[in-house]
């Protein structure tokens, strides 16, 4: 079962259909003990930093987050549920986020418009997230903000928008993204079927 993680922002339902269509079991939930009795778990997530970071707090669902990546089960971030698991982001900040991966989130440089939205192509790695694709998959986008880690190595895609910007990443068991899987066609409905398929 994977554990879709409720704080109230992004869109859930539509992150739950996507897993549903591809075949898993997949539940919105904001129990901590249900993400704790997940075989994968998913943070989505779309809108403002501060106000993700504070529901989540207050919800305990930090403390869940945590538990669950420390586990060693498959965590997969999307969207702003990537931006979170930083340091630190510039948004209205600074604010403090869960700090899982070591680095921060700026603002899309000057000059070029925000947001960054509809599709563009990745320049990816080779990686178990996106096994089967072509060298270049188009994803959809939705942001102003990207994430800077401190460790370049995580980094599995970037696209470029003016500069080259990091928007897909894995360390051990946490693998996150910019992008929308769930609304990225055939491209993301396979990328979430090889993270699905990561304890199957």
């Amino acid at each position: 079962m994977i554990a879709v993680i409720d704080y109230g922002m992004g869109n859930l339902r539509s992150v739950e259909k996507a897993f549903q269509y591809i075949g898993f079991k997949a539940v919105i939930t904001d129990d901590p003990a249900t993400i704790a009795a997940a075989d994968e778990a998913v943070l989505p997530g779309v809108g403002a930093f501060a106000d993700a970071m504070d529901t989540l707090t207050q919800k305990g669902l930090d403390k869940a987050i945590y538990s669950f990546i420390n586990s060693g089960r498959p965590f997969l971030g999307i969207c702003l549920g990537l931006q979170l698991l930083m340091e630190e982001s510039g948004e209205g900040g600074p604010h403090k986020g869960l700090g899982v991966l070591k680095g921060t989130v700026e603002h899309i440089p000057a000059g070029l418009k925000v947001p960054h939205m509809g599709w563009n192509d990745l320049g990816r790695t080779d990686d178990p997230l996106f096994e089967g694709l072509g060298r270049r998959p188009y994803v959809y986008f939705v942001h102003s903000y990207y994430v800077s880690p401190a460790d370049e190595s995580i980094i599995i895609a970037k696209v470029n928008y003016g500069i080259d910007m990091p928007v897909a990443v894995h360390k051990d068991n946490v693998y996150a993204v910019q992008f929308h899987p769930e609304k990225s066609s055939s491209n993301g409905l396979a990328m979430l079927k090889n993270f699905g398929r990561l304890v199957s």
